[in-house]
């Protein structure tokens, strides 16, 4: 049991917010808490949702975490675009985690890797051993999984140091204006929405650089540059210059033309990833070509 006094300077802030800041526990967890009933104020037990008052006596049953595990499950429709002694680059499509977590019963690359027989390191917690990078379960594309332990010191200092260099295309609403530019706004968690993501004053600074590559009547196909990762940071960063990327169920699309589209997932595709290997010390770049409702996408906005 964590007990505190809630201080004045964090009067007005959620519960679960302020609990992670008092705690040290991730937000997420604090999440998990919560719903189980192991988080009172003053006594009684709260919603993620209510605001703490200065003063108030906080109480968090914090236990042991939930952790989701690897299951072996292969994924129709992975690829394995490159694999040595340290590193396996996969081409993930659409509807396929990362790794497995709570609440998501769906396939996952891990699961897909250990069901192929391939070794992972075994850094990083249980469930993200050898993960250093993560696409959305809607977004395709490269994603690069460490399988030595030195393969994943590198990759996470490379990725931390922003010397990876990830390449994405996305189709978006309407026409940028302008049609190639720089996106520096912070992202953070979304106030009033515990799974999406926003820009808010506080959060993580963020950098998107886009490029077009082809305007059509009413969208545009985009070549994205990260400077940053940050969570939903393309589809986000879209949705803030009001162009949000065609087909997003979570970023405010227009469903009729998702639906025309054929789209039941973002536009939205990692199509190169190039970074320094690990071992040989050369810069290494991958590609992948769109998937099929991508491509299908495409030949409906091009004939209009």
């Amino acid at each position: 049991m964590s007990v505190h006094l809630v201080p004045d300077g964090l009067a007005g802030e959620r519960v679960d917010a302020a609990a992670s800041r008092m705690t040290g526990v991730s937000r997420s967890r604090v999440a998990e808490l919560i719903a189980e009933g192991g988080v009172r104020l003053d006594g009684r037990v709260v919603g993620k949702s209510e605001r703490v008052r200065g003063g108030e006596l906080l109480e968090v049953e914090i236990g042991e975490p939930k952790v989701a595990h690897v299951v072996p499950r292969e994924v129709a429709g992975m690829r394995i675009v490159h694999d040595d002694a340290d590193i396996v680059v996969v081409d993930k499509p659409a509807g396929v985690a990362a790794h497995p977590s709570l609440g998501w019963d769906g396939p996952d690359v891990l699961g897909h890797l250990a069901a192929a027989g391939f070794r992972i390191s075994t850094s990083g917690a249980p469930e993200r051993r050898g993960i250093v990078q993560r696409l959305d379960v809607g977004t395709s594309g490269l994603m690069v999984v460490a399988k030595s332990e030195p393969a994943y010191t590198a990759l996470k200092r490379a990725f931390r140091d922003r010397s990876v260099d990830k390449v994405y295309h996305t189709l978006v609403q309407g026409h940028p204006d302008p049609f190639a530019g720089t996106i520096d706004a912070p992202i953070g968690r979304h106030p009033g929405s515990e799974w999406r993501m926003a820009i808010v004053d506080g959060g993580r600074h963020s950098v998107t650089h886009y490029d077009t590559l082809e305007a059509f009547r009413s969208t545009t196909l985009l070549q994205v540059h990260l400077e940053t990762g940050r969570t939903h940071q393309i589809r986000v960063h879209m949705l803030a210059i009001q162009h949000p990327v065609v087909g997003d169920p979570l970023y405010g699309p227009n469903p009729v033309l998702a639906e025309r589209l054929g789209l039941i997932r973002q536009w939205l595709h990692a199509v190169e990833l190039s970074f320094i290997h690990p071992s040989s010390g050369d810069r290494v770049t991958f590609t992948s070509p769109y998937p099929d409702d991508l491509e299908h996408a495409l030949a409906v906005v091009r004939a209009d």
